[in-house]
């Protein structure tokens, strides 16, 4: 990645790591896209996960403790957006784990295991029938016993990865009644569990990888509940807020694929009359892409930078997601008008951009409700 995709620059002592990182997602994780697309087998992604420890690039957002580098997030932010450019860097890479080793701090049992890829765990928030812009109205339900485990019924669906995790972290009400952001709590649910069940896989614009869960009576330990009990809001929270900074990041990522792939194709494909290159309304796509790139990335870093400094950034983090969101999507449209029907094919990565830049405006909330979140903070 050269800096002239935009600013900041990269800091001189994160730049090596940086291209170490964007190489290894280029030759080694790119390649394989297909195969892991299609579920690959966990014998390539251990073989992967591997060469990124052998090469020093596994876990560089992790706490030290943990096996990782401990990256500070001003610097790790650089590193976001280079193995962000495939959906499956920071899986691969370990920087995926950082959500999740945050949320279990305090059980180590599983921390470590997760830490060090030995586990893997997904997230089970929304359901069929409520919405999941409004946690307040979950409608799962677990009830404590008289040895203080919990029994949990209900619904979650959008469940990234759970056909293949061990853990969930579901939000179920625990007190109170419905609708009600009180007596909320985020339990840590072993899908070994009796009565956790995978319902169906929900294929997303073509794409696999979310999956509809029920809970049936799953027993839950008493201490496998995460944070205070009737406070699982907050767990959530602190949660999504960085998720959706890391989101954010990754997303430029992709996006910078997508623009360099349209300009190699708009420099490389000739026509009649000559190059697409020199067609004034690709330049005007070519153009409107970059200036989506730079401001966007300018939204983000300042974001960054006030997380970073444990500052009070809810705006600038509603900004920046919807802008990413907006112009990986933008970004990826162009690519694909440039690259015409092959630009809709399997030979690119571009209708897997598309697809995700899509799904970006309603991941971590819907545009909308960023929108009214930010414009009712600037108007009080």
């Amino acid at each position: 990645m050269r800096e002239q995709w935009g600013a900041p620059a990269c800091p001189p002592h994160v730049r090596d790591l940086r291209d170490e990182v964007a190489g290894f997602i280029t030759e080694r994780v790119i390649p394989h896209e297909a195969a892991l697309d299609a579920g690959a087998t966990d014998a390539l992604v251990q073989e992967l996960r591997s060469e990124a420890r052998a090469k020093g690039l596994w876990g560089l957002s992790l706490p030290p403790e943990l096996g990782g580098n401990g990256l500070a997030l001003r610097d790790y932010a650089h590193i976001a957006v280079a193995e962000g450019a495939s959906d499956h860097g920071p899986a691969i890479l370990g920087s995926a784990l950082l959500l999740d080793v945050r949320t279990l701090a305090g059980h180590d049992r599983y921390q470590s295991r997760l830490a060090s890829g030995e586990l893997t765990m997904c997230n089970a928030m929304t359901e069929p029938d409520s919405p999941g812009s409004d946690p307040a109205l979950t409608r799962t339900r677990a009830s404590r016993g008289p040895d203080g485990s919990w029994t949990v019924h209900g619904r979650k669906w959008f469940v990234s990865g759970a056909a293949h995790a061990d853990l969930a972290v579901v939000l179920a009400r625990t007190s109170g009644g419905s609708p009600g952001t009180n007596g909320l709590s985020t339990l840590l649910v072993p899908t070994s569990a009796p009565g956790f069940r995978v319902v169906r896989e929900l294929p997303v614009l073509g794409a696999g990888g979310q999956w509809e869960i029920a809970l049936d009576g799953v027993r839950v330990p008493a201490d496998h509940i995460l944070g205070e009990e009737g406070k699982g809001l907050r767990v959530v929270g602190e949660r999504v807020r960085l998720g959706r900074l890391l989101r954010c990041l990754r997303w430029l990522g992709q996006a910078q694929r997508a623009f360099i792939l349209m300009r190699e194709r708009a420099r490389t494909r000739s026509i009649s009359t000559g190059r697409l290159a020199d067609l004034q309304l690709v330049q005007s796509l070519v153009f409107e892409a970059l200036l989506a790139i730079r401001t966007t990335r300018a939204l983000i870093f300042e974001a960054v930078a006030l997380v970073d400094a444990d500052q009070d950034a809810r705006i600038e983090t509603g900004l920046a997601k919807v802008a990413a969101a907006r112009m990986l999507q933008q970004v990826t449209d162009a690519a694909i008008q440039v690259h015409g029907a092959a630009g809709l094919g399997p030979d690119t990565a571009l209708p897997a951009l598309f697809r995700t830049g899509r799904m970006a405006r309603l991941l971590d909330g819907p545009d909308e409700l960023h929108i009214s979140a930010v414009a009712r903070r600037v108007l009080r």
